[in-house]
């Protein structure tokens, strides 16, 4: 394998993102692109990797030569031209991106995220409840991994009954074996299995419209233009797979970080057992976590045209990842970048995590929505928690950073009563 850093003659830094010492811990490599070899090449696999936050963020912006419109993975069952068929929009360049994203911005409006808040927060307390009365407490299985997937299948309409199985199915789709530079079998049947899944939901809201997202999305119109079956199926793709994973992700980041800073913990969940929470510390909380540690480390783009950067020439046609868990922790713009902080001087650099530009997530506003009312519960019924370090388990991803597992102990806040708690899920 060749790996060598542009412009640097000395021993080249290391990055595959499919090896499982990046996932166990990417930052000292970044730190090591970032000065060594901001423009990086991986002969074996194929890419460059842009690493520092001007770099990342200047790439996200200029959309004409680093395209989307062959994913957004280095998975080769997952790139190429028929992309968009399971990453909507992200896998878009103009201009069907602009149509494709205008017609789902007229159903998936900032107010129907909005009217999500009391649901989101009725459905943490459900969970929390449950695994806090019946212990032991896993945050991911118990609690981080049930409440997006069941907030994004109320927004679609999804039932019930299928909420486990879909979790099921999206994890298979972004888990990888040691080794393992594709979609494995099992994730290829599983992406067949939600598309037959999601035609079948199609198909009936177009016969039974009703108040959920699917049947907004059926009678969104723009001068005359509609959404055909296709083009729903593959938003619903990115919605279940994307919003489920990175929101889980950005949980349980935010539990295991503050748990490794007693003293950023203390800020949002009190520094005694008879102090009170600061739930008005919780934004602060989720926006570190999401520089710190973001749930999507890396996105890919092709080059369109030959372009310079830092000397070198990227030929058209060529992979580029942009680093987004690097540039988040780029010293140029964050002060103390490997310091996790909830009091950083407001307003924070422009953060990498969802992306720039015409790209910009269409979910973040709902992934922080979660995000929020989810921990301000957790730290309405916890006074303070354990995490077995050794007993957690990561995610093994190529673009995903965050747990599989994470046993946890908890200390209940004096008062809380679990009865309050009880809604219908």
């Amino acid at each position: 394998m060749t790996l060598r850093a542009m412009g640097d003659t000395a021993e080249a830094v290391h990055y595959d993102p499919y090896a499982y010492e990046m996932h166990e811990d990417p930052y000292p490599t970044y730190a090591r692109l970032r000065e060594e070899a901001p423009l990086y090449r991986n002969e074996e696999r194929g890419f460059w990797a842009l690493s520092r936050h001007s770099d990342v963020i200047e790439a996200f912006r200029d959309a004409e030569t680093f395209s989307s419109a062959e994913g957004v993975s280095l998975d080769p069952a997952a790139s190429g031209p028929q992309a968009h068929r399971t990453m909507s929009f992200l896998a878009m360049d103009e201009p069907m991106h602009g149509r494709m994203r205008g017609l789902v911005s007229k159903a998936f409006t900032p107010r129907r995220v909005a009217e999500l808040e009391p649901r989101i927060r009725e459905l943490s307390r459900s969970y929390l409840t449950a695994a806090l009365r019946d212990g032991p407490l896993d945050f991911i299985d118990d609690f981080a991994g049930r409440l997006p997937m069941d907030v994004i299948s109320e927004l679609l309409g999804l039932p019930v009954a299928d909420r486990a199985e879909l979790r099921r199915l999206s994890d298979l789709l972004v888990h990888r074996e040691e080794g393992v530079t594709d979609v494995p079998p099992e994730g290829v049947a599983a992406a067949m299995e939600l598309v037959v899944r999601y035609s079948d939901l199609v198909t009936e809201r177009r016969a039974r419209p009703g108040e959920d997202l699917v049947s907004a999305l059926l009678g969104a119109e723009m001068d005359g233009d509609r959404l055909s079956n296709d083009e729903i199926i593959g938003f619903l793709f990115l919605m279940v797979v994307a919003g489920n994973e990175t929101t889980t992700k950005l949980l349980g980041n935010a539990i295991w970080w503050a748990h490794r800073n007693p003293r950023q913990r203390s800020l949002v969940m009190g520094d005694g057992p008879d102090s009170e929470p600061d739930p008005d510390m919780v934004p602060a909380w989720v926006e570190e976590t999401l520089r710190y540690d973001t749930s999507t480390q890396m996105i890919a783009r092709v080059a369109t045209r030959d372009t310079e950067r830092h000397g070198t020439v990227i030929p058209a046609g060529d992979r580029v990842l942009l680093l987004v868990g690097s540039a988040n922790r780029d010293p140029r713009v964050f002060a103390e970048p490997d310091r996790y902080d909830l009091q950083r001087p407001e307003p924070l650099p422009q953060l990498a995590s969802f992306g720039f530009g015409r790209h910009f997530c269409l979910g973040a506003s709902l992934a922080r929505l979660e995000a929020r009312v989810a921990l301000e519960e957790v730290i309405a019924a916890v006074a303070d928690y354990d995490l077995d370090t050794e007993a957690a388990v990561r995610v093994h991803s190529v673009n995903v950073r965050g747990f599989a597992h994470m046993p946890m102990t908890v200390r209940l806040r004096d008062g809380w009563d679990p009865d309050r708690a009880q809604v219908a899920i």
